[in-house]
């Protein structure tokens, strides 16, 4: 059952955008490593406005998520590819359908 979820809203530094759209595609394959993550959505929003969504079974998953492969690239090119550090917002998952 999925009861935890990441928001991280994510805004692109001018001339960084096609170059975030390419980091979240390429983080695909990571996130396909990870058993607890239920499902990962990296999101585009409009030109520059990007997010990740994510959801996990329970704590541990999504902490393992925290501390695995690609919030580590993500923290890595933060000052590189955004307009801000990136601001990860735990959230309770109070309903949800999946396959």
């Amino acid at each position: 059952m999925t009861k935890l979820a990441l928001y991280v809203p994510l805004e692109a530094k001018p001339g960084k955008e096609e170059e975030v759209a390419a980091f979240l595609k390429s983080a695909l394959p990571l996130v396909n490593e990870e058993v607890g993550t239920v499902a990962w959505f990296g999101i585009r929003m409009g030109k520059s406005n990007f997010a990740i969504f994510d959801a996990f079974p329970d704590e541990s998953a999504r902490n393992a998520h925290l501390s695995g492969k690609v919030a580590a690239a993500l923290m890595a090119r933060a000052d590189e590819l955004f307009a801000s550090p990136p601001q990860i917002n735990k959230l309770e998952v109070l309903a949800a359908k999946l396959p």
